[in-house]
């Protein structure tokens, strides 16, 4: 399993693109990997993609693409040719992650299969008609992503060491849930710190409030790599 010198993507959870730039700007040049979701590709689209990669920052370009499998090809393929981030993520679904491995082979851009998000406990999975433990449904998703070859997993920290086990050692391993233990817990529910995190196997850690929320984000983000000995 291959060690990263810096394993951490900062995640831009933030409502426009201003607020992102600056907080880069913050940051400093020790941060080259950073997170677009949902929001933020909303306020800024592939143009501002295209700028963080302009400045030599890595894009986990974190969309979660979820539809028929037609639809998830052409879409990858959209996104993995002409926005070219470094990780791009999918549902866990088979059918998903077989459409999304079609339309992104032959790309740059790696696939992430997401297995249960990191806010969600048994409860919430008995909410959707999954009547089984979160345990069990990742380890489905995560063979079936083995099967459809996907590059990686979004996983909990909690289930690292598991998802390491069956995915194997090249398999990369992204995890959400992150925090520091004098740090709040958010609205996340299955969570570790950043150091349990990388010794159970993670191959990077998405950290948000922590640095994002922080007074001095620079501190705060070499707090963290000092905490994962980095």
């Amino acid at each position: 399993m291959t060690t990263n010198t810096n394993p951490l993507i900062i995640a831009l959870d933030l409502a426009s693109t201003d607020e992102a730039l600056d907080l880069i700007r913050k940051i400093g040049p020790a941060c080259d990997f950073y997170k677009v979701g949902m929001e933020l590709y909303a306020a800024g689209g592939p143009q501002f993609v295209s700028q963080l990669l302009s400045q030599g920052k890595k894009v986990f370009l974190d969309l979660k693409l979820y539809d028929i499998g037609e639809t998830v090809k052409r879409a990858t393929r959209q996104l993995s040719e002409q926005i070219r981030p470094t990780l791009l993520t999918v549902h866990g679904s088979k059918p998903v992650m077989n459409a999304a491995r079609a339309g992104c082979d032959g790309t740059g851009t790696k696939l992430l299969g997401v297995t249960v998000l990191t806010s969600f406990d048994e409860q919430d999975l008995a909410d959707l008609g999954f009547h089984v433990p979160v345990s069990q449904l990742v380890d489905l998703r995560v063979r079936n992503a083995v099967e459809t070859r996907m590059d990686g997993l979004i996983c909990s920290p909690l289930e690292v060491a598991r998802v390491r086990e069956i995915a194997g050692p090249d398999s990369i391993l992204v995890t959400p849930g992150v925090r520091s233990a004098n740090a709040s817990q958010g609205d996340q529910k299955r969570v570790a710190t950043p150091k349990q995190a990388i010794d159970q196997g993670a191959t990077y850690l998405v950290i948000g409030r922590q640095v994002t929320r922080a007074a001095d984000p620079q501190a705060a983000y070499s707090e963290i790599l000092e905490e994962i000995g980095r």
